[in-house]
């Protein structure tokens, strides 16, 4: 019997608070957005099963240990500092010790998981380097060496991907051109590391082993703004993620 795959993906939401200023008078208004639409569809349309921990879920819920991560086949983290993972509410407001995350998602791809992170604002070391995962354990799943400080690279006239590897399992059958992305954080490969695609001078798409299992670093976004609409309703854009899950589960 077929397993139905599995997946973990964290982040990816936001909420907005506005200040609304009207000559003498003012009002504040507050909106909750979840930007994970499109990679959930990508993946739920090869088959995949989702489990979506939006970021003030995760805070809590994200699994502890990676016994407890075990059961899935990939993990995604996806504009999520890791401040949000490593300081869990019990331990900022109760002072209570718990397990290090951070090190549960390093541990469950030594032990055979499959690890994506996915760029953003919170992703890598991300906007005035809060992201913070330069020098943890995830840095040391990851098939790239993360910047230190600010690591994004604003591109609001548009740059194109360029594949590097196109028989790599995670970029075959995708046709080239691919549509142009409008921002990314920049990282470097670490040696041994395959840099299946390039942004710019820079790598976009990274795959790599980490003991028994596999990571991938993917340095732009899986939606708006670093993805625009042309990106994201590329024809090729759900075969690219399904495949980018597929290599990092072990499954291509």
């Amino acid at each position: 019997m077929v397993q139905t795959p599995r997946v973990l993906i964290a982040g990816e939401s936001w909420t907005t608070h506005s200040i609304h200023q009207k000559g003498f008078d003012s009002f504040t208004t507050t909106e909750y957005t979840e930007g994970v639409g499109p990679l959930r569809a990508a993946l739920e349309s090869g088959g995949w099963r989702i489990d979506y921990q939006p970021a003030h879920v995760a805070a809590r819920d994200f699994p502890a240990t990676a016994a407890a991560l075990a059961p899935y086949n990939c993990v995604i983290l996806s504009d999520i500092g890791a401040n949000t993972l490593l300081i869990h509410p019990d331990t900022f407001t109760r002072f209570k010790a718990l397990p290090n995350r951070l090190q549960a998602v390093r541990d469950y791809v030594a032990q055979g998981g499959g690890l994506i992170m996915v760029g953003g604002y919170l992703s890598f070391q991300g906007i005035e380097g809060k992201a913070r995962y330069r020098d943890t354990p995830v840095e040391a799943a990851l098939p790239v060496t993360i910047e230190a400080g600010d690591d994004r690279r604003e591109t609001p006239e548009g740059v194109a991907p360029r594949v590097a590897l196109p028989d790599h399992p995670i970029v075959a059958g995708l046709a080239s051109p691919w549509p142009a992305l409008l921002g990314y954080n920049r990282f470097a490969a670490k040696p041994g590391a395959a840099v299946v695609a390039h942004v710019g001078a820079d790598p976009l798409l990274v795959a790599g082993a980490f003991e028994r299992g596999r990571a991938v670093a993917f340095a732009s976004d899986c939606g708006p703004h670093w993805a625009p609409p042309g990106f994201v309703e590329w024809s090729g854009y759900a075969l690219l993620w399904r495949q980018m899950a597929g290599w990092a589960a072990g499954r291509a």
